[in-house]
């Protein structure tokens, strides 16, 4: 993965200073808000996750060409908590294109509103979806495409 960085001294949990990437898709982005979270404040994982599976899903359904269901999440890591007004980031790539199925990369990154900065990773995923046709039944991918 390529990311900006800086030498500058970060704030961030692990020290490290991160910017967005600049060689995956943006396919989501949105703002925590008070309704998904704890009392402490920190967003529900189950909420996450099921951003994550919009996110994730976009680049498949173009590459799928039309309707795809999701059949695995095959790893899922909450690195940092999420917290109420957060700046979230969906970055995508494709792993692997099959003949029905489709396998994409997921990273969310935060950007904490209340502070310049850091930006940091929150979650990492790795989902499976296939490709399905009116009746729910897989379908082959007309025209497998490569990474992106």
């Amino acid at each position: 993965m390529t990311t900006q960085t800086s030498d500058k001294p970060s704030n961030s949990p692990t020290g490290e200073l991160v910017q967005l990437p600049i060689d995956k898709e943006l396919v989501l982005k949105v703002i925590t808000m008070p309704a998904d979270s704890n009392v402490n404040g920190d967003i529900f994982g189950g909420w996450v996750m099921a951003q994550v599976d919009l996110a994730g899903s976009v680049i498949p359904a173009r590459v799928a060409g039309g309707r795809i269901a999701t059949v695995a999440v095959n790893q899922f890591i909450f690195k940092q908590p999420v917290k109420v007004g957060d700046l979230l980031s969906f970055y995508s790539e494709v792993e692997r294109v099959g003949n029905t199925s489709i396998t994409v990369k997921v990273e969310v990154y935060a950007q904490r509103m209340r502070q310049p900065e850091p930006i940091i990773k929150v979650t990492e995923a790795n989902l499976t979806y296939v490709a399905i046709d009116d009746f729910g039944k897989p379908r082959k991918i007309s025209q497998p495409q490569g990474r992106g």
